[in-house]
């Protein structure tokens, strides 16, 4: 049975840090890219980071470089989402998405909200 079960969120202030967990099981996860997504209220899913099988590569929305750092760990089968100097307007919804040619399997989120 796939599972993406993500973790680590909650409530932070401006300026603070977060570190989200996606922990994958029931398919080859070192086989697979990993990307974090998040979604805001009334807003679309937006990609924010994206780490390759090896992590040899990495990619950031413009919105998040500089603060964020994805990461994974193959051998415990999980991937991460450092997130500091978090600002309100990261406040959403962040999933985990595995990818591999069709195969394409999603966490089901957690809330990060970011205020004072």
């Amino acid at each position: 049975q796939v599972q993406l079960v993500e973790s680590g969120g909650g409530l932070v202030q401006p300026g603070g840090s977060l570190r989200l967990s996606c922990a994958a099981s029931g398919f080859t996860f070192n086989a697979y890219v990993i990307d974090w997504y998040r979604q805001a209220p009334g807003k679309e899913r937006e990609l924010v980071a994206s780490i390759n099988r090896n992590s040899i590569s990495t990619n950031y929305a413009d919105s998040v470089k500089g603060r964020f750092t994805i990461s994974r760990d193959n051998a415990k089968n999980t991937a991460y989402l450092q997130m500091n100097s978090l600002k309100s307007e990261d406040t959403a919804v962040y999933y985990c998405n595995a990818h591999f040619g069709r195969d394409s399997y999603w966490g089901q989120g957690t809330q990060v909200t970011v205020s004072s």
